[in-house]
């Protein structure tokens, strides 16, 4: 925190570190401004945001081999990886494929599907039943978010972790720089004019802080 200062010699200060006066808090008086890398702001609460959506369902496939001929263990693996799914929250597709003759036993396929069914009933619903398209038959399972809960209770499961947000002056992946957009600019130099602002300096790792000297030590703008 600086204080009160006149709006030339803020944005002169602002100038000199290579960064922006930006007001962000215009119902007072006089209006509280802050030298900071505006473009590094703007993309750094964008990353905040998204991070604060909610995570996106995705519908997820598991195929069970390329015909009705495939390992007890395999299937096992790959209901594994579906019970994963699940658990976090995603929708799953169960795909079953039929090679040549095997056409003719629909019945196995569907008798796979109602043990999966079974298996899966303690964290899922089913939301699709199965179905056949070509030589492949398909069903879609859908987390129950009642009975994850109770399950994750009943194993001592935890739940997963919110990603946690970095603060707001630590460096990011990447910058937009030290522009903004001029009409963003034009109305922050407008709200601004001719008055006096308390001024706040967010220190920069890519310009060092310039000394506090009085006006009539500093050096004429150019141009």
């Amino acid at each position: 925190m600086v204080g009160v200062v006149e709006t030339d010699e803020a944005r002169q200060r602002a100038r000199e570190l290579g960064l922006d006066l930006v007001e962000i808090a215009a119902d007072v008086r006089p209006p509280v401004c802050r030298i900071m890398d505006f473009g590094k702001f703007k993309y750094e609460k964008s990353k905040k945001d998204r991070a604060n959506k909610t995570k996106t369902t995705e519908l997820k496939e598991v195929r069970l081999g390329r015909s009705m001929k495939i390992d007890p263990h395999d299937i096992e693996i790959r209901l594994k990886q579906a019970r994963k799914f699940l658990m976090d929250g995603h929708k799953v597709q169960i795909v079953q494929n039929f090679r040549g003759r095997e056409m003719a036993h629909k019945d196995r396929g569907n008798q796979r599907m109602k043990e999966i069914v079974e298996q899966m009933e303690d964290i899922a619903k089913v939301e699709l039943y199965p179905r056949m398209a070509g030589r492949r038959m398909t069903m879609v399972l859908s987390p129950d978010k009642a009975k994850i809960q109770s399950y994750r209770q009943t194993h001592g499961i935890k739940e997963p972790e919110k990603p946690k947000h970095a603060p707001e002056e630590e460096e990011t992946e990447a910058s937009s720089g030290n522009l903004m957009d001029a009409g963003e600019a034009a109305a922050l130099m407008d709200a601004v004019e001719g008055t006096s602002a308390p001024v706040e300096e967010t220190p920069s790792s890519e310009a060092p802080e310039a000394p506090e000297t009085p006006d009539a030590e500093k050096t004429p703008e150019d141009g």
